[in-house]
């Protein structure tokens, strides 16, 4: 067809998450998660960075490696890094023990995993001070409508009644 090659079989580039988050093996929520082997699991544990103005954070669920943007890194509110970091270690929880992390068989807001996730995080911001409102507003993202967003804080014991519906 055209005279060029295409190599498409690609290396990431990973990192070891210790290196860039510092100091999680010590927060109580990431303790529970992993108990005695937490320091070793976090060290094993890699980071790859994506350059993009779009996304957040995941996992990749056919190694269990976190993916981060760079752009989100850099610009995103402090709070909301430290939150979707203790989400993301919920789901490499997940991940550890064969669960499926994007079952199509549930809508997001309904996925065990996903309400699994936010579970440890919702304790981890009022932990940190955060109130029901702030919390609320940290969920929201461009995939979840109002009716979701209420959804979600109704089955995480938030009090979204000051929610626009």
């Amino acid at each position: 067809m055209y005279d060029v090659t295409i190599h498409r079989n690609i290396r990431i580039r990973l990192h070891k998450f210790i290196d860039y988050f510092i100091g999680f093996e010590k927060v109580e929520s990431v303790r529970k998660l992993f108990g005695e082997e937490t320091e070793k699991i976090l060290n094993e544990l890699k980071v790859e960075f994506y350059s993009s103005r779009w996304g957040y954070m995941s996992v990749n669920d056919e190694d269990g490696h976190i993916i981060i943007s760079s752009y989100y890194l850099g610009h995103g509110k402090e709070s909301d890094i430290y939150l979707d970091i203790i989400h993301e270690l919920n789901h490499i929880k997940q991940y550890r023990e064969g669960k499926k992390l994007f079952d199509d068989r549930y809508a997001y807001v309904d996925r065990p995993t996903e309400i699994e996730a936010y579970q440890t995080t919702v304790y981890e911001a009022k932990k940190i001070g955060m109130t029901d409102e702030q919390i609320i507003e940290y969920l929201k993202t461009e995939w979840m409508n109002d009716d979701d967003l209420h959804k979600l804080s109704e089955l995480l014991g938030l009090n979204s009644r000051q929610m626009n519906k």
